[in-house]
């Protein structure tokens, strides 16, 4: 693959990993404020919501690092060496 597509292919997985993190904590504040304004709920709703949020994207988090790891892994080892013969 060229330096371009390389590139490119990262700053897409860059952008996914900052969407996968960032967008279920401001959902969960989204959805928080709808239900205190539209259903009358009160705004103790907020500390839980926002804390199911940020935990719901620390394993995004964590499942995407784990994904980098395995593909760097496996392009690790298909790279072929002097003394690796196929």
């Amino acid at each position: 693959m060229s330096d371009w597509m390389q590139a490119l292919s990262d700053i897409i997985w860059l952008s996914q990993l900052g969407l996968s993190v960032l967008l279920p904590p401001v959902l969960c504040l989204w959805l928080a404020s709808w239900l205190t304004t539209a259903k009358g709920v009160g705004g103790w709703v907020y500390v839980p919501l926002l804390a199911l949020g940020l935990l719901a994207g620390a394993q995004n988090f964590r499942k995407f690092f784990a994904l980098m790891r395995k593909r760097a892994e496996r392009k690790k080892d298909d790279s072929v060496n002097f003394n690796t013969h196929r």
